[in-house]
């Protein structure tokens, strides 16, 4: 069944407004200098509502930094008399989505300033500029406007279950235990797994977007997309290759400042895929094994990684195999279009 027009379907309002004054608020885009206000007021909204990850100053900063990112129209932040950020939402929609846009809305308010209507104001001024962004994509494409929320966040699902946004996927961490023995897994016969190296780098890109090509959700990356951040652990890292083609990878990062919240140091797999004409050979317990291992001989206690429980692959019961336990979860709240 064809669609109409994106134009037609996002709805999008000619006038974004903002939240009004009786919030006693001042609003303005973010800027560059916002960063340490930024990541100030995120953690403390993360140590309120125990969030069980921590952002981290480089990760907002990050933010500020993506050149395709429109500040001046793509961000809001909400200040009080004394010049504190008090509020915050982002918008987002990356270039390279070809087969749904996203715009993904972020945003919070501090502890303090709850309870008075700013975080249903602020959603609506998300929401607009969502839908405005996706009609200046210039895409005629399924569209989507999403938030992610911790799964006991019960208050922020509400505010967004009002607002019309629907549950539509889970996302479980889960961790794996580095004192108990590894699994005993044979590499595959005619693959070699090999640490990964910054030579390859842009052969596993492209091996990415072709191993998630059929996974619901995802879109491709770009080289910039792509960019390796200051979290990124090349020791805990490995590549799987067949000759010159990669078969398969397990990409994973050093998060420091989220040790103290789970109780233990651990290494972080972001990513985990394999091509399709490699599947079923036993190549991503063969990578997530080398990758339990060096995180092990660097001192650390668990393992983690993410996955969506309605993965068709199977990878949920793959990670359970292995030993890996559920911890907390996330939502995705969205509005598709």
């Amino acid at each position: 069944m064809s669609l109409e027009p994106l134009a037609v379907r996002a709805d999008a309002p000619d006038v974004l407004d903002l939240p009004p004054a009786h919030l006693e608020l001042t609003w303005r885009p973010l800027h560059e200098g916002d960063v340490d206000a930024l990541h100030g007021l995120i953690a403390v909204v993360e140590e309120a509502d125990r969030a069980p990850a921590r952002t981290s100053r480089q990760q907002v900063a990050d933010l500020f930094a993506e050149s395709w990112r429109d500040l001046q129209r793509d961000t809001l932040g909400g200040f009080d008399v004394d010049g504190v950020l008090r509020a915050y939402g982002i918008v987002t929609v990356r270039p390279g989505d070809e087969r749904t846009v996203r715009a993904v809305l972020s945003g919070s308010v501090h502890p303090e300033w709850r309870g008075r209507g700013i975080g249903r104001s602020l959603l609506a001024w998300m929401e607009g500029r969502g839908r405005q962004k996706l009609v200046e994509s210039g895409k005629d494409l399924p569209a989507r406007l999403a938030v992610y929320v911790e799964e006991d966040a019960r208050d922020q699902r509400r505010l967004y279950a009002a607002a019309g946004f629907s549950p539509i996927r889970w996302y479980v961490r889960m961790r794996r235990d580095l004192t108990v023995p590894l699994p005993d897994v044979v590499e595959p016969e005619g693959v070699r797994i090999e640490p990964w190296r910054l030579e390859i780098d842009e052969a596993v890109r492209l091996a990415h977007n072709d191993a998630f090509a059929d996974h619901w959700g995802s879109e491709p990356r770009s080289a910039e997309d792509w960019r390796h951040d200051a979290h990124f652990a090349p020791e805990w890292s490995f590549v799987a290759l067949d000759g010159d083609e990669v078969a398969g990878y397990a990409l994973s990062s050093r998060y420091e400042q989220d040790f103290e919240v789970l109780g233990a140091p651990f290494g972080y797999t972001n990513l985990l895929g394999v091509r399709g004409p490699w599947r079923g050979r036993g190549i991503a317990p063969a990578l997530l094994v080398r990758v339990m291992a060096a995180c092990r001989e660097s001192g650390m206690r668990y393992a983690m990684l993410d996955v969506d429980t309605a993965n068709p692959s199977g990878a949920h019961g793959l990670y359970e195999r292995l030993g890996y336990e559920s911890l907390s979860g996330v939502v995705m709240y969205s509005v598709e279009i």
